[in-house]
């Protein structure tokens, strides 16, 4: 059975942040996953994450300005340091949180700037990143995300996440499958997980259209979830998906699976 992980910047959002953690818990997951921890402190996301007996699974390096609408900022070469910077940020958390695994987001790609530029600046930074996590035992991964959501996103296939990974050269480096971005980019599921299994860290799910819950769209996810256990995946499958009306109200998708 997979192991599911709640995405608590989607999941559960009728609650203040620190209220999902125990929320969570009680739909029975056992892993969490959200954007960002940053804004809160890694001492109280840690007695959340102990008093619900729930592993952190994965968050994100620092991104820039979400809010004025930066996706990240590893493709910009005028913003390096600001990336660099965020590094040793991600990793005091990831410490505290006993958080093994992160994730870097590419970004849009500035105006300006070339495809060529942009990719010499992610492989740089990646290698950055990858070396400094390494040496603190955590490790780093990349997604390919749909332009229909986030238009200009440097990243978005599989093969071109797997011709970064390979560019980048580090063990400590490898793929975000999000199961929703590659249905809309690119489609056969199945077979695309399978081969890049061995590059496969970590597993996003949500339906297509819409973006809801397994079950909302046109996904075959009984077929597919059933899948990952057959060909041996270990990972973690992270929830990050907009529930159609509650949260509590859109699990019963996961009772084939407990």
């Amino acid at each position: 059975m997979p192991k599911f992980a709640a995405n608590l910047s989607m999941l559960f959002t009728e609650l203040d942040f620190m209220a999902r953690f125990s929320a969570a818990s009680d739909a029975g997951f056992h892993g969490v996953e959200y954007l960002f921890p940053y804004a809160e402190s890694a001492n109280d996301i840690k007695h959340q994450l102990d008093k619900n007996h729930l592993e952190q699974v994965l968050f994100n390096l620092p991104a820039g300005h979400w809010d004025a609408g930066d996706r990240g900022v590893a493709v910009d070469p005028s913003r390096i340091a600001e990336f660099r910077e965020g590094v040793p940020t991600a990793i005091e958390y990831a410490k505290v949180l006993g958080c093994k695994q992160v994730n870097c987001l590419a970004g849009i790609v500035p105006d300006g700037v070339t495809t060529e530029q942009a990719q010499a600046t992610f492989v740089s930074n990646l290698r950055f990143a990858a070396h400094a996590l390494e040496k603190e035992g955590i490790s780093l991964v990349i997604e390919a995300i749909n332009t229909r959501d986030i238009p200009g996103f440097f990243l978005t296939t599989t093969a071109q996440a797997n011709a970064i990974i390979e560019e980048v050269g580090s063990d400590n480096l490898n793929l975000q499958y999000d199961i929703y971005h590659m249905q809309i980019m690119e489609g056969d599921l199945a077979p695309t997980i399978q081969k890049n299994l061995g590059q496969i860290a970590h597993i996003q799910l949500a339906d297509n259209p819409g973006r809801h819950e397994p079950g909302t769209g046109e996904i075959n996810y009984t077929y597919l979830l059933n899948y990952l256990d057959d060909i041996g995946y270990q990972g973690w499958v992270g929830c990050e998906y907009k529930p159609q009306t509650t949260t509590q109200a859109g699990l019963n998708w996961l009772n084939e699976y407990r």
